[in-house]
């Protein structure tokens, strides 16, 4: 009886080593311990952000106070948007109504998905009971509205997507003008490219004037390709609209699905606040007037829209927050994963039958809970009308590549690449650079690419903070970043779920302008902060870019997602 006790006590305790282990096993982003402080937040400072006037575990933080804002260096950009994170992840105040979380609360819409007829998006309000249905893609296009790719600087370039048959294969057009899936590429003698079919025969192709081969895109237009230089496997060449040939590194997110290392799909929703509702509504209907022009900034244009708000029976609890969209990524919460670690909601997704590994088919829908793995947090503030933009991300979501930063000396450090461990979206070990899409949408269905089957990526995080690696700035940039985090993490109290997030960086223009069409990020540019910012949960495979890459031009947003805000200009007004 004795040694049954005993030997129950052994299998108790090793069973509890398991388990810690386990734990200890999840990897995590580690801030450099002797970067120096160049962004602190005073305990004074951060208490006052608190609804109690003191850090407590999870506790009510208010929003920045974004009609105020006065920045008196790069911080103040950077404790805004951590002011505004910790707001929207912290339990929803009593005045804002019933909600697990302040985005989760009726102070926000959803933005609901584009209609395929109309191509219009609808504003759904957050109600008790009403759970939230998220989708696997989000869409991600270029000021002209189309999908974008970037070479190795980082320029972007607007393309199209070629054609795809069933099973995820790109489609060319034979003589005859049938579609033809392309099973693989050889390059025959004197550089010109062969496209074959599944059983091994070459395409019979129609030349063009010009003797460039042609696939098209869905609507029927002809894509060029350099014909000397086409790999499946390999590198792809496009043409831009001067003829210039721009080698392919990384394609913009537009469709793409990405898959956690546990297998869960990555879900993904929009919203914006009341101020930004009723702002829109406002203007489409033409009842604030004079129009404005641009995102509001100040007390005269924050009245008329409460003015408005309050024709219609709707008062603002927090209108000072001004103007704020909220895009955010979730994966399904599974056994491994910690529920304490993550900021979490129950929602609705769709599911999939597996036809094969290269396809699956919508199936029916579930109600899950979700954990929250990045999300990006915009608004308005005083001066600025072009939005601070700035991103978040969990600490076990991917690795970072290596960077520079500033030691307490002022000495520049390199931080390694590190790949080992239990990461999100990376195998333990991923040797780099983060591998290409694997997985796109395409009506309603998840296909597996050319060459691949549907599964997870490995992903690395390629400009830790969102400056590049080469960039004159980036250890003073980054190591600013990483002392907003720090003080951040260090000042929230016990078991506080925010602690596991950390913020990427965060972008703004010089003096609140339009932003630029400056591509080049090394160079002197109207872009501010960490210019090269990307999430890894939703520019996962066009890093290389900014925010202000694609939302740009018109200061509001037009139809087609082209301008500052992409669904700006797809609304429909809240009220008629």
């Amino acid at each position: 009886m004795r040694i049954a006790k005993r030997l129950g006590r052994i299998l108790a305790v090793a069973a509890s080593a398991l388990v810690a282990t386990s734990q200890l096993s999840n990897a995590q982003i580690v801030l450099p311990a002797d970067a120096n402080t160049t962004c602190a937040i005073s305990q004074a400072e951060f208490n006052s952000w608190f609804q109690t006037g003191s850090a407590t575990a999870n506790g009510i933080v208010d929003h920045a106070d974004s009609l105020a804002f006065v920045p008196t260096s790069d911080c103040s950009f950077y404790k805004w948007s951590a002011q505004m994170f910790l707001w929207l992840t912290s339990p929803a105040p009593t005045k804002y109504g019933p909600g697990s979380h302040v985005f989760n609360s009726p102070v926000f819409y959803d933005v609901m998905p584009r209609d395929p007829q109309t191509h219009q998006r609808t504003l759904r309000p957050n109600a008790p009971g009403k759970s939230k249905t998220l989708s696997v893609s989000i869409s991600q296009l270029g000021p002209q509205g189309k999908p974008v790719v970037f070479d190795k600087t980082g320029t972007m370039f607007t393309i199209v997507r070629p054609e795809v048959g069933p099973s995820g294969k790109p489609l060319i057009r034979n003589k005859a003008g049938a579609p033809i899936e392309i099973e693989r590429t050889q390059i025959a003698p004197g550089g010109k490219p062969t496209f074959l079919d599944k059983s091994g025969q070459a395409i019979d192709l129609s030349p063009t004037r010009r003797g460039n081969l042609r696939l098209m895109d869905r609507s029927g237009r002809p894509i060029e390709l350099l014909p000397t230089r086409v790999s499946i496997n390999g590198k792809l060449f496009f043409r831009d609209s001067q003829g210039n040939l721009v080698e392919i590194e990384q394609g913009q997110a537009d469709n793409s699905v990405l898959m956690a290392q546990n297998s869960s799909l990555v879900y993904y929703a929009m919203q914006v606040n009341d101020v930004f509702a009723y702002f829109h509504s406002g203007q489409q209907n033409g009842a604030i007037k004079p129009p404005f022009t641009k995102f509001p900034t100040r007390a005269t244009e924050l009245d008329k829209i409460k003015a408005f708000a309050l024709a219609h029976g709707k008062t603002f609890p927090d209108a000072n927050a001004l103007a704020v969209e909220v895009k955010s990524a979730w994966i399904e919460m599974t056994p491994d994963l910690d529920a304490s670690k993550y900021v979490t909601m129950t929602a609705t997704v769709p599911t999939y039958k597996k036809e094969s590994s290269t396809l699956w088919v919508p199936e029916s829908t579930k109600e899950v809970q979700l954990a929250l793995v990045g999300m990006h947090v915009v608004g308005s503030t005083a001066g600025h009308p072009e939005m601070i933009w700035a991103t978040f991300e969990h600490v076990s979501n991917t690795p970072n590549d290596q960077y520079v930063y500033l030691d307490r000396t002022n000495a520049v450090k390199t931080a390694p690449r590190t790949t080992t461990g239990t990461w999100l979206f990376s195998a333990s070990g991923a040797s780099g650079p983060s591998e290409s899409r694997r997985i796109i949408l395409s009506d309603s269905k998840i296909m597996a690419v050319a060459g691949a089957e549907i599964g997870p990526s490995n992903i690395i995080r390629q400009n830790a903070w969102g400056t590049l690696l080469g960039n004159n700035n980036a250890a003073v940039n980054n190591t600013r970043v990483i002392s907003v985090n720090k003080s951040v993490i260090d000042k929230l109290v016990g078991d506080d779920v925010r602690r596991n997030y950390i913020m990427i960086g965060a972008t703004w223009t010089k003096d609140g302008a339009p932003p630029s069409d400056d591509q080049d990020f090394d160079a002197p540019s109207n872009h501010l902060g960490t210019s090269t910012l990307a999430n890894t949960t939703m520019e996962t495979f066009d890093q290389m870019s900014n925010c202000f890459s694609c939302h740009r031009g018109n200061m509001l947003g037009t139809a087609g997602s082209r301008g500052l805000s992409h669904i700006y200009g797809e609304l429909k007004p809240l009220l008629p």
